[in-house]
């Protein structure tokens, strides 16, 4: 089991990966640094290679399929997850590693959002997106994540065996945040400086594509993690359409004592029953939740039980001793 693994998901990254791995290699000495190759055909696997990290490949394309791959093979007391293009700062890892291993955060976020991303990156439309994606997830999980789509985060043990993932592309980071938030899980945050990616860089994330799969993701996830609310806001609007719709018809058989318009009438019952119907959908699937959310914590116990590290004594190395990170 490794102390700390630095996990670098790549695709076509040949101009920036040697720099990623030599600099984190320079501020974290100890680490072990992970490259997966996800069908990159501009020789990344074998720059990293020769930089020193150890190469691995994911075949089945898609950000979050890499992530899923690392999660699953690796073992470590802390794992830090950072991208191959060279716009995030080595130096901050130390101190995100300090605290997983020493203050037991769960995950702690880069935070670019804070600092210098929306002087550096040029694309607006990327800046106007992340805004919106930090403020719809804030208000929907009532959180106070401060930067939801960095790819720049430290991650307990207990984190990454525990994570469930299911996206496959770049709403990964969307899925780790709501993830954290709905299962009580710490959070810190560390300001990071953001850098624009180098000339010839190419990003891999398309900005209206991906923007509508972060903005369905996070529908769907409001709608697993947080089923009363979402089928109560549903059933809430069905009930005040049909409301709305009934009121007419009320009125008029009040002034005549006559249902003129029984078509409407027909449909504002059907679809109040609906509204009806939905709630109660809601609070079945919360108690579901409820249950879901105590057996993740017995999970977490087993987890932390059958940790490798456990069973060897503290066999990974330079697990004996408190961490010394350069900060």
């Amino acid at each position: 089991m490794d102390k700390i693994a630095v996990l670098i998901p790549c695709y076509n990254e040949s101009r920036t990966i040697e720099k990623v791995v030599t600099d984190f290699r320079r501020v974290l000495p100890e680490a072990v640094i992970y490259v997966y190759d996800n069908n990159s055909s501009d020789g990344t696997d074998e720059i990293a290679r020769r930089a020193g990290a150890i190469v691995r490949y994911e075949r089945q394309q898609g950000k979050g399929n890499v992530i899923r791959r690392m999660f699953r093979e690796i073992s470590a007391e802390c794992y830090i997850m950072t991208d191959g293009d060279d716009t995030y700062p080595a130096e901050s890892a130390p101190e995100m590693a300090r605290m997983v291993l020493e203050e037991q955060a769960d995950m702690v976020v880069g935070d670019r959002l804070s600092s210098t991303y929306f002087q550096e990156n040029k694309r607006p439309f990327h800046n106007f997106g992340n805004s919106l994606v930090r403020k719809a997830i804030n208000v929907l999980f009532r959180s106070s994540v401060k930067d939801i789509m960095t790819g720049y985060r430290a991650f307990s043990y207990q984190f990454v065996k525990s994570f469930p993932v299911l996206s496959e592309g770049f709403e990964i980071e969307t899925e780790m945040s709501i993830h954290a938030v709905d299962k009580n899980m710490r959070i810190d945050h560390v300001v990071v400086d953001y850098r624009n990616r180098p000339v010839g860089s190419q990003s891999k994330l398309n900005t209206y594509s991906d923007g509508i799969k972060v903005l369905g993701m996070i529908l769907k996830l409001f709608r697993v993690y947080r089923p009363l609310a979402f089928f109560g806001l549903l059933s809430l609007l069905l009930a005040l359409t049909a409301g709305l719709f009934f009121i007419p018809v009320f009125l008029e058989y009040l002034r005549t004592g006559l249902v003129a318009r029984f078509p409407t009438l027909i449909v504002c019952g059907f679809v109040m029953l609906t509204a009806i119907q939905s709630f109660f959908t809601g609070l079945m699937l919360q108690n579901a939740v409820q249950k879901n959310r105590r057996d993740f914590e017995m999970t977490l116990i087993e987890i932390e039980r059958t940790r490798p590290d456990r069973e060897s004594g503290g066999a990974g190395p330079g697990s004996e001793q408190k961490y010394q990170g350069k900060t």
